[in-house]
């Protein structure tokens, strides 16, 4: 187990290198003379037909709803996991980052509220600040290598886990849209059949693939977000089959890769290409950046770490090895950086509001998420020091 925590945190951390390449990639297209094409690529229309059946979207909306409904397989992957055998499977293990991450929804959306709330459609990207984006968080903490200690980086792992599931639960109840009776059916269908698959522990996984894609379909002609079809197929394969295999195990090592160097760079790629054009100071102190940027700089580090500190002073919680109070108040901060997982709430949030509105959004995003970064990072390098480092090792 601890061998594979090990793996998945060097995997999410060069993933984060990435996201930083693809994302400071997609802004020079978007602000420069590559403009007209990198805009003319994502809304290039893309169409699967199945003889009188099919799916038209723009390539954006493809990579939002379809290529995001896989990185969320995985997510329902790494939450099931985590529940049933790592850092959430026990009372004393999840107490801690369960509060804290419950502070790092609640807060932000209070912050982001102070700003928006007189404005009705604004108010639809509350939820924005609400995500922590994982690869991003960890590959700033690969920054400082060895220093970190393990139990820090697993309590991040654990609270951005639940964060993800968080932000699950938002997308279900607020971002459901004109609701088709039929393609509930063939969706509740396709749930029904994916369980009965799960308790008679069936290896194959491309029979759960299958019906997977079957509900995926349904969910997204539904007009339920499509990317909760990937949750639900993560959350019903099996950990152990009956041929004592582990499907889940399988299916996450072989996503993984796939995740943090394909799926969340082209995401970021196709949505972090903010024209920057007109921004200036009175822009950036509008009401919606300035609750997205607050949201994730202030909200989020003041949610976690006030919900941890007053745990651990109620002894409800204690502390996870090797870690303290400072190093909690670091991660607190690099909680703040939103980026991939707020720039999809700020989709669904605004899909319908105007490029402007969009904009706004997205750049509170990549400086509230930009500023908590370096500012988390220095936070943890100067929390790490080399008594702590010196204690690590005598442990």
């Amino acid at each position: 187990m601890q061998s594979f925590i090990g793996k998945f945190l060097k995997l999410e951390s060069a993933g984060g290198i990435t996201l930083l390449a693809t994302s400071a990639l997609a802004l020079i297209f978007a602000n420069s003379f590559l403009s007209p094409y990198y805009f003319e690529l994502l809304n290039t229309p893309v169409v699967v037909q199945f003889g009188e059946q099919g799916i038209a979207k723009p390539f954006l909306l493809w990579v939002n709803d379809g290529l995001m409904a896989v990185f969320f397989v995985l997510v329902g992957l790494e939450v099931k996991r985590e529940i049933v055998l790592g850092s959430l499977s026990s009372y004393q293990q999840a107490i801690l980052p369960v509060l804290a991450a419950l502070g790092g929804m609640v807060v932000p959306a209070l912050v982001f509220t102070f700003f928006n709330f007189n404005d009705p459609v604004a108010m639809e990207g509350w939820a924005i600040p609400m995500a922590t984006d994982i690869a991003f968080a960890l590959g700033i903490m690969a920054l400082l290598g060895k220093r970190v200690p393990l139990p820090l980086k697993i309590f991040l792992l654990a609270l951005a886990i639940i964060d993800d599931l968080g932000a699950i639960i938002v997308i279900a109840l607020f971002f459901a849209h004109g609701l088709s009776t039929e393609a509930m059916l063939g969706a509740g269908l396709s749930v029904i059949i994916l369980i009965i698959m799960n308790r008679m522990r069936i290896s194959a996984l491309c029979a759960y693939l299958f019906v997977g894609m079957v509900l995926w379909i349904c969910v997204l002609k539904s007009g339920v977000h499509a990317t909760l079809a990937g949750v639900i197929l993560g959350f019903t394969i099996p950990i152990t089959a009956k041929d004592g295999s582990s499907p889940l195990e399988s299916l996450e090592h072989a996503l993984n890769p796939w995740s943090a160097f394909f799926i969340l760079p082209i995401f970021a790629f196709a949505n972090a290409g903010v024209p920057l054009g007109g921004v200036n100071l009175e822009t950036l102190s509008g009401a919606l950046p300035l609750g997205i940027m607050l949201g994730l700089l202030i909200g989020k580090p003041l949610g976690v770490f006030s919900f941890c500190f007053i745990a651990i002073k109620l002894k409800i919680a204690k502390l996870p090895l090797l870690v303290n109070l400072k190093h909690i108040f670091a991660v607190s901060v690099l909680c703040g950086i939103g980026f991939t997982m707020s720039m999809f709430l700020s989709g669904l949030a605004f899909e319908n509001a105007g490029e402007s509105i969009n904009t706004l959004s997205r750049i509170g995003i990549l400086l509230g998420s930009t500023i908590s970064a370096v500012l988390g990072l220095v936070l943890l390098r100067a929390s790490t020091n080399t008594s702590s480092a010196v204690a690590q090792k005598n442990i």
